[in-house]
């Protein structure tokens, strides 16, 4: 089997200030006082862990992402922090965390109905499960890229990308698994609106998150022609404003999730 190619770290990093701001608003709502041992699933290059840690100087704040590229950022902005090489999607530990934070990664997994009950199991009592994740599949973003996939000379290759992201589940349905599993649950939702530069921005800001799986089974030419009907297709969904800006609205739900016992 084709290993699958590694998540750009740079690329990611081309919107770090607007990346950051859900992660800071997801622990903002975290209601602990002083957690001994924190841990960041999914951290990428460890813009996310750097802001659990400044939250939370006393623990012991780990990372862990399935990137290689992503680690080797993580590890050069916080040298002093430990990070690991693993599968957010089989991941569970014993001895438990106080804090177990997930900022843009578990929209990737499937069987969320498995998934969140089992990182509930993998918390001490009191301790908390933080989540944010992407929920914009019906934004034109989206929309456009599982459209375009469908379409030309690439469509049987690419097609089986979408299901490399499934639909979330409903409010309801992380509320109803997390207090099976123990917890009380606080859930809400947010839309940012990110002014960018262009229909080209847009395009620059998903290549390294929900464009990645489609053009990672194209050859270079074909993700430039790719990318140049993605562009062309997104453009009247996002009119360019006054000062030449295009608004990106990006939905995104939050669960803050604390086992009692």
């Amino acid at each position: 089997m084709t290993a699958r190619p590694d998540w750009d770290a740079a690329q990611y990093l081309r919107f770090e200030d607007e990346r950051t701001r859900p992660p800071a608003d997801l622990l903002a709502r975290v209601p602990l006082a002083g957690p001994k041992r924190c841990i960041d699933l999914g951290c990428g290059p460890g813009n996310s862990t750097e802001l659990v840690a400044q939250r939370f100087p006393g623990a012991v704040t780990e990372g862990l992402d399935s990137s290689p590229d992503m680690l080797e950022k993580a590890r050069k902005r916080l040298p002093n922090r430990s990070f690991v090489l693993g599968d957010v999607a089989s991941w569970s530990d014993a001895e438990g965390y106080d804090l177990i934070f997930a900022n843009a990664v578990l929209q990737w997994l499937p069987d969320h109905e498995g998934l969140f009950p089992r990182l509930a199991r993998s918390l001490r009592p009191g301790g908390c499960l933080a989540v944010q994740m992407p929920n914009n599949l019906a934004e034109p973003s989206h929309v456009a890229m599982r459209e375009i996939a469908a379409e030309g000379q690439w469509a049987e290759r690419i097609t089986d990308a979408k299901a490399e992201r499934s639909a979330i589940g409903s409010f309801g349905d992380y509320r109803r698994w997390l207090m099976e599993a123990g917890c009380r649950v606080d859930i809400w939702q947010t839309t940012y609106v990110h002014a960018l530069d262009g229909v080209a921005a847009i395009a620059e800001w998903f290549k390294s998150t929900g464009l990645k799986p489609y053009l990672d089974r194209l050859t270079a030419e074909e993700q430039q022609a790719f990318l140049a009907r993605y562009r062309e297709r997104i453009a009247p969904a996002y009119p360019v404003e006054q000062d030449g800006k295009v608004l990106l609205r990006f939905p995104r739900l939050f669960i803050v999730a604390v086992r009692e016992g």
